[in-house]
């Protein structure tokens, strides 16, 4: 009888990705592993996981809003209605192990399944748990973190350091750097800065770049620059999109290959990110957004600038400080050698596979 898993979670890009690739990983030790995702009705997981060829789940749950409290009245109904699907789920599923990877479903099924005597798994991607998980750590059984120091938010539980799982195509850039500069049609010999804010786009890195144009014109460096989706149509009248040296994408469809070409990096600092940063090992500057739950990125740039890994650059003042700290760091040898070894240590390659293992673990138990 092939054994079933139920991964819950979701809501962003930096739960959905790990989830997969924790499913996948669970189908190369066992192709009739049985796997049914948990996601919630609206978000973007309801989409992404059918189209990595997994069955989903809705559950009717939001988060608390915090800037239109009238939204929160359904609160606790949605809550009590999440609950008995999840139960009902559960109950017909029958997993052998249940996953947490994050995001507002995880909480009602991870609840209903350790109530059910159901080991259960969590994967915390951030430095800083979120709310649901530190409540959902008391019952779990494995709480797989990226993070050194998470001990002081869960106390007195089985802690695994396995890293977040990331893409596989990222492994060895090097041998793709050439191909890379001919993919963006770049000039071989010029430094390269790459831009990136995730699919849709963020606000304050476009804003950086397209406000710095008189000092890129005169910079000898190129630019892979992308806007996402949402800005690309409005920055592509830019004058810093019409540079020569500059090259406004709406979206990266060979993220290895950008990493391949960049001799510095400019991103965001999601749980993510962070990780495949880690494993391109090339110097980084993070702008943490001001706009997520708990302050969560910056307490992750936070966690690499303590050791010297990556350059933390505030929100408020990435317009006037971001590029010229990305051109400082170009010049700066040493500085890159450093952070480039530094960052490259923390990067666990492996991490999908040490997932797995625990995940297997606790149904041997």
């Amino acid at each position: 009888m092939s054994l079933k898993v139920i991964i819950s979670g979701g809501g962003t890009g930096g739960h959905i990705y790990p989830a997969i690739a924790i499913a996948d990983g669970l189908k190369v030790v066992d192709p009739n592993i049985d796997i049914l995702f948990v996601g919630a009705l609206g978000k973007m997981e309801m989409d992404k996981v059918p189209k990595a060829g997994y069955p989903i789940e809705g559950l009717n749950i939001r988060g608390f809003d915090r800037t239109r409290s009238v939204r929160n009245i359904k609160l606790p109904f949605n809550l009590l209605s999440s609950l008995m699907k999840a139960r009902k789920i559960v109950r017909q599923f029958k997993p052998d192990v249940a996953i947490g990877v994050g995001g507002y479903a995880s909480g009602p099924l991870l609840y209903t399944a350790s109530r059910s005597k159901i080991p259960t798994l969590i994967q915390e991607q951030n430095s800083y748990p979120g709310i649901t998980n530190k409540l959902l750590s008391k019952r779990a059984r494995t709480i797989c973190v990226a993070y050194d120091g998470l001990e002081r938010f869960f106390k007195n539980k089985p802690l695994v350091l396995t890293g977040n799982p990331v893409r596989d195509d990222i492994a060895d850039l090097e041998a793709n750097k050439e191909e890379a500069f001919d993919h963006f049609g770049l000039e071989k010999g010029k430094p390269v800065i790459l831009s990136f804010g995730g699919s849709l786009g963020a606000r304050t890195l476009n804003e950086s770049v397209a406000a710095q144009t008189d000092l890129l014109r005169d910079s000898d460096v190129q630019v892979i620059w992308q806007t996402g989706s949402y800005y690309h149509g409005t920055l592509l009248s830019s004058e810093a999109a019409q540079l020569e040296n500059v090259q406004p994408l709406a979206f990266i469809d060979r993220m290895d290959l950008a990493y391949a070409a960049a001799d510095v990096i400019i991103g965001r600092a999601g749980a993510l990110t962070i990780s495949e940063l880690c494993l391109v090992g090339k110097p980084a500057i993070l702008v943490p957004s001001p706009n997520v739950a708990e302050d969560h990125q910056t307490k992750n740039a936070q966690a690499l600038v303590e050791k010297s890994a990556a350059i933390l650059v505030k929100d408020n003042q990435a317009r006037s400080t971001l590029l010229p700290t990305a051109l400082e760091l170009l010049k700066n040898e040493e500085q890159k050698d450093q952070l480039s070894q530094h960052i490259k240590a923390l990067g666990k390659p492996n991490a999908t596979q040490a997932i797995v293992e625990e995940i297997l673990k606790l149904v041997k138990k």
